[in-house]
């Protein structure tokens, strides 16, 4: 409801401070890689601002200006600013909870009843260098996959075309990815 995009989910100015680029073509603030480590570059400078990870991932759920000034009013009525002596909306109060029953669950499932399925100790997707304007359609048709995959690992494309001076890079399924290269050298025919 607030502009938030991605996996991540940057807001457009942070975005912008991050150097995901928003545009007509692509909106990098969904981007896998790109938004993944930037998201891991803001989460670090809010630990190095509040040094508690629960404080920098309030930060990061509601904004570092807010925690401030939740630190601050506390401060001043000389009660504790660590993270559960804060007043915080609901939905920043229950984040960081979340995440932890996450970590366990992962960590342990069987605890929880659960069975994760094996993941392969391989990448599940390589990046895939693109040197000229593509479609996507031409993409996903020369790797054999289907538009969802495509999209899955690359929703930051806006438009059926990748413009190759904005994107260095796609991403591609692990095994796919190899069709991909050997399909687009062998083929003749315009790409866009």
């Amino acid at each position: 409801p607030v502009r938030a995009a991605g996996l991540w989910q940057f807001m457009p100015a942070t975005g912008r401070y991050f150097d995901l680029r928003q545009n007509l073509f692509r909106d990098e603030r969904r981007a896998v890689l790109a938004s993944t480590e930037a998201a891991l570059d803001y989460l670090s400078r809010l630990y190095r601002m509040f040094g508690d990870w629960h404080l920098a991932l309030a930060a990061y759920n509601w904004g570092n200006g807010n925690v401030q000034r939740a630190i601050r009013r506390n401060r001043n009525a000389g009660l504790p600013t660590d993270f559960a002596s804060l007043r915080m909306p609901e939905e920043t109060r229950n984040y960081i909870p979340r995440l932890q029953a996450l970590v366990n669950i992962v960590a342990d499932p069987q605890r929880f009843g659960l069975t994760l399925r094996p993941l392969l100790n391989r990448p599940y997707f390589l990046a895939v260098p693109i040197e000229r304007d593509i479609d996507v359609a031409l993409v996903v048709r020369l790797a054999d996959i289907t538009a969802e995959q495509f999209h899955q690992l690359n929703p930051q494309f806006n438009k059926p075309v990748i413009l190759a001076a904005g994107t260095s890079k796609v991403l591609l399924p692990y095994d796919n990815a190899e069709t991909f290269v050997r399909r687009l050298a062998q083929h003749e025919g315009a790409l866009a």
